[in-house]
């Protein structure tokens, strides 16, 4: 079998973290002997509009950008059909991508992730035909399928992104830290996390527009000190005003660190609230303040909802159960 994967988001380099986890879906599947295209913005010209703050977060702080979407998606499309003459299937990721599969003329799956869903509730028109049209819709959670038949898609399964199960927890750091990796934006919750925190040790691996407000952040980090800031982690902070599915909260949980997490989007599909780690309502600082310091002062705690976390992201989460379900929503697709 033959898949062509558009994405607005891709590795560029060794440590790039944008659309780390499409790249790490596509070699997955590419393990399995299906051969993988990738057309991603190194391949055609995207004008500023991917990457940095992805292509919503772009439009939304250079609004002037607007203008030059056509040219972005014309190019997308004829890389797009060029690379898709001999495909068996195509699979677009995000809202933008399913656009330009669709003009491919090859049947197309079309994978969500949150912020598409945002932009899909502004043109529903457009979005219901793109929707309509594509084989199967893949939705990383369950508040995610929901939207995506809200807005008009038939066949939808939810998939949610896989991750790697190290081989034994790390020890954690003396004293015990507080781990937040993201971006740094109002709708990850950074701010309210700033104050929840106060007096704690606080790590926070990240960018994005609130840098200025965070400044011991680390900036975003190779994926290989990311995973050893989550080894060392006493609990892992993910505080999202809304989120689509959680690939920090899932990692977490790989690597046996309980999480605090809001009650928001993809979280309810990754947390059991009192078992694999704690809940608190959006923008709550002081519910979040009080999960945190709750779990700080218990290391036995801690490692009860660690060790169920980790439990949790091997049954659910590895990246094996994950391929197996993409593989078989490729043969049903194709």
């Amino acid at each position: 079998m033959k898949v062509v994967v558009l994405t607005t988001s891709y590795p560029r380099h060794q440590g790039d973290v944008a659309g780390r986890f499409v790249a790490d879906a596509v070699e997955r599947v590419r393990e399995r002997g299906v051969e993988m295209r990738v057309v991603s913005p190194q391949q055609f010209r995207h004008f500023g509009i991917a990457y940095g703050s992805g292509v919503v977060g772009n439009l939304k702080r250079r609004p002037a950008l607007s203008a030059l979407l056509p040219a972005m998606l014309a190019s997308f499309a004829l890389t797009a059909r060029r690379a898709a003459r001999d495909a068996d299937l195509v699979h677009a990721h995000w809202l933008p991508a399913g656009a330009v599969a669709l003009a491919t003329g090859r049947p197309y799956v079309l994978q969500l992730w949150g912020t598409d869903v945002e932009l899909a509730r502004r043109a529903p028109w457009l979005a219901r035909g793109i929707l309509r049209r594509a084989r199967v819709v893949i939705c990383a959670s369950r508040a995610l399928a929901a939207a995506a038949r809200e807005l008009g898609a038939r066949d939808v399964v939810v998939i949610p992104s896989g991750v790697d199960i190290p081989p034994h927890p790390g020890e954690e750091a003396e004293p015990p830290e507080i781990l937040f990796a993201g971006r740094l934006s109002r709708e990850k919750g950074i701010l309210e996390l700033l104050q929840a925190s106060e007096g704690a040790r606080l790590v926070v691996a990240g960018d994005g527009p609130l840098r200025r407000q965070v400044p011991q952040a680390l900036g975003f980090v190779p994926h290989e000190e990311l995973d050893r800031l989550y080894a060392r982690a006493a609990v892992v902070a993910c505080p999202s005003r809304r989120e689509g599915f959680g690939v920090v909260c899932a990692e977490a949980m790989a690597h046996g660190r309980p999480v605090v997490a809001t009650s928001v989007g993809g979280f309810l599909d990754l947390v059991v609230d009192g078992e694999t780690g704690v809940l608190v309502p959006p923008g709550d600082v002081r519910a979040l303040r009080a999960a945190l310091l709750r779990l700080l002062s218990d290391r036995d705690l801690r490692r009860r909802l660690g060790t169920a976390a980790r439990e949790r992201a091997r049954q659910h989460f590895s990246w094996d159960r994950i391929t197996e379900r993409t593989l078989a929503v490729y043969a049903d697709a194709a």
